[in-house]
C-alpha cells in the first residue's frame, strides 16, 4: 500500500522513532497525543482494519497486544496502567485504514471514554 502513511512509517521510508519494535510490529509516539503517554501500534504488514482481521493473518492482533505490553514496561506505565483502543471504521473515529492500536498512560484515565 503505497500510500499509506502507516505502511511507508513501518517500512521505515518516513522516518520516525521507535519506542519499540519487533519482527511484525513498530511502536511510536503519537503526534497528536491525547494523554502524557500516547502511543501508536502498528503492524508492519498492511490491513485494514479489525474487520480485514482473517485466520491467515489473525496471529498479528496477538502481537500488537504483545507489543502493547512490552512498550508500556519499557515506558515504566505498565503497573500503574494503560487503555488500549482500536478504533474500526469511520463511525468509531478510525482516521488511517492501517489497523492499529492507541496506547493511553500517564494519567488517571476517565471512564466511560465517551
Amino acid at each position: 500500500m503505497d500510500s499509506c502513511i502507516f505502511c511507508r512509517i513501518a517500512s521505515g521510508e518516513i522516518p520516525v522513532e521507535f519506542v519499540h519494535e519487533t519482527e511484525h510490529t513498530v511502536v511510536f509516539n503519537d503526534r497528536n497525543p491525547q494523554a502524557p503517554v500516547h502511543l501508536l501500534i502498528i503492524p508492519r504488514s498492511h490491513i485494514s482494519n479489525v474487520n480485514d482481521v482473517t485466520q491467515d493473518n489473525q496471529s498479528i492482533a496477538g502481537e500488537i497486544l504483545l507489543s502493547a505490553g512490552q512498550a508500556a514496561a519499557k515506558l515504566g506505565v505498565a503497573e500503574s496502567g494503560y487503555r488500549l483502543v482500536i478504533n474500526t471504521n469511520r463511525d468509531a473515529g478510525q482516521e488511517v485504514f492501517h489497523i492499529h492500536a492507541h496506547l493511553f498512560a500517564g494519567r488517571r484515565l476517565k471512564w466511560p471514554p465517551c
